[in-house]
């Protein structure tokens, strides 16, 4: 026959921690944080220029389609624009973007 615990004994086998947890980011946990930030820091900046560069691009196919009456291709580039914006927005804000979501769940 099995014999079976009643659920309080098992809770009152967990340990409980003595206070409250309190961890925080830090540059030197880990080797390459340094180099790290370099590189997210050149993909953001890469991230940019091909922002501007879709945007250029959607600017002309845009102007193009205008011009030739071509809704469709003006459709097209009136889009293009819309996300080169957009995802300039992301990449020029991502680091307000996530230091405001981290602000966020530390208040929780």
């Amino acid at each position: 026959m099995i014999s079976v615990l009643p659920v309080t004994h098992l809770v009152a086998a967990i340990p409980i921690a003595a206070g409250p947890i309190n961890v925080n980011p830090n540059d030197n946990g880990l080797p390459g944080i340094a180099a790290l930030r370099t590189i997210v820091g050149a993909v953001m900046t890469v991230g940019l220029i091909l922002s501007v560069l879709a945007l250029i691009v959607a600017a002309v196919v845009w102007a193009f389609g205008s011009h030739s009456a071509n809704p469709h291709l003006a459709t097209r580039g009136k889009t293009g624009v819309l996300i080169a914006c957009g995802a300039a927005i992301i990449t020029g804000g991502a680091v307000a973007f996530i230091n405001f979501f981290w602000n966020v769940g530390q208040g929780i």
